[in-house]
Parts: C-alpha cells; structure tokens; sequence
C-alpha cells in the first residue's frame, strides 16, 4: 500500500513518513509499518531521515527507465547463460510451480487482496529461480545492487487495491510471460528467453496504462 502510495504521488519526493501516523491512517500495527519502511528502503523509494523516520526519496523518471532496463538486461543474461546450459530437475520444478501458483492466484477471474502477497511471492521464486540457477554470483550481485534503485527489483510490484481488475489484466501478461520464459529455457532458446526476459522487466512500469490505469507519478 505505501509503495502504491508513492506511485501514485499521494506521497510525494520529499515527504516525511513516521511509524505511529502511518500505522494509524492504515489501520496497523507499528511492526508491519516498520518492515515496509526497511523493505521500501533497500528498494530506493525511502531514506532514513535521522531519528525523525524516513523521508520518500526524490528521484526522476529517467532513474527509473534506467534501472528497470539494467534488471531486464541483466536477467535476460542468466536466463541465456540457463538455457544454453540446461534446466537442472530443480530448477525446472521451482519455474514449474510457479508458473502453477500464478494460474492459480488468476484462476477465478478477478483480484482480491490477499492476491497481491500471493503474487508478490511466487513472482520472487520465478525471477530468483532463474538468477540463483547462474553458476557465478556476479549476475546475482549485480541486481542487488541495482535493486537499491527505485522500481528496478522484481518485487517492487506496486498493485492499486483499488483498481483490481485493471491490475488483473496485467497480471495475465505477466503470468504468460512467466509461461513463455519458462518454456523457452526449457527448449534452450537461448536468444528468444533473453529478449522475453528484457520485455518482462517492464511489466509493472508499462502495462498498467494499456488498461486504464493512471501512468507512475514520478519524479520530484
């Protein structure tokens, strides 16, 4: 929810945010608040504001652009380097089931809340299968580091509650993606999983408007 709310400018660059308001206006404890403060952190969308809390962190739509497509380039690669090596049974089993789960969260039709915790981790299993699965941890450290940038992580899914079935829509592309990446590894094409995995990284930033939402407010 407070990443949706710096999506959609209702926090702005430059906003200070503290626990007990926040736990307040969304109805919960102060535990949770202080793990989406941390998790918004290491994603580059707060900064720590000394002992005052966290102040949302300014940064520009180019910022975004450029990490998003640093990530897109970065797992296009392992999912390259993993085709032309050869899916391990493990490997293939976690894709597997999270391709599985996906169908699952999308088969009744519509979005409900506790969808977006389900998505959010099955898509984490689908993109670390495929980074995890490198046999050098240069690809995987790479994207940690580019996912202290705003919006570049593959879990900085920022879903409206409030728009679901549009979010739905896009949850489709998203899980026939995951299906195409998963077969084109599985069939090691190699050139094909890599430009499939460079169009997946921009999902959450793009898709959203081919279905009426509102484009990302960003910037400041």
């Amino acid at each position: 929810m407070l990443r949706q709310m710096i999506v959609s400018g209702r926090l702005p660059a430059g906003e200070r945010v503290a626990e007990i308001p926040v736990a307040d206006s969304l109805g919960v404890s102060r535990t949770p608040v202080r793990l989406a403060f941390r998790s918004l952190e290491q994603e580059g969308l707060l900064e720590k504001a000394g002992k005052r809390g966290y102040v949302v962190r300014r940064f520009s739509e180019a910022d975004v652009r450029t990490a998003i497509e640093v990530r897109g380039m970065l797992e296009g690669m392992a999912a390259r380097h993993l085709a032309e090596r050869g899916l391990t049974p493990a490997v293939q089993a976690a894709l597997a089931q999270a391709v599985a789960d996906g169908a699952a969260v999308l088969a009744k039709g519509h979005l409900v809340d506790d969808d977006i915790a389900r998505w959010s981790e099955l898509n984490r299993r689908f993109h670390q299968a495929i980074v995890g699965a490198h046999e050098s941890h240069v690809i995987g450290d790479a994207i940690a580091r580019n996912n202290h940038l705003p919006f570049a992580s593959a879990d900085s899914i920022a879903l409206d509650r409030g728009s679901l079935p549009a979010e739905f829509e896009k949850l489709r592309i998203a899980q026939l993606q995951h299906r195409l990446v998963a077969d084109a590894i599985e069939r090691r094409e190699s050139a094909r999983v890599e430009m499939l995995m460079r169009e997946h990284a921009w999902v959450g930033f793009k898709y959203g408007q081919m279905f009426g939402l509102p484009p990302m407010s960003l910037g400041g």
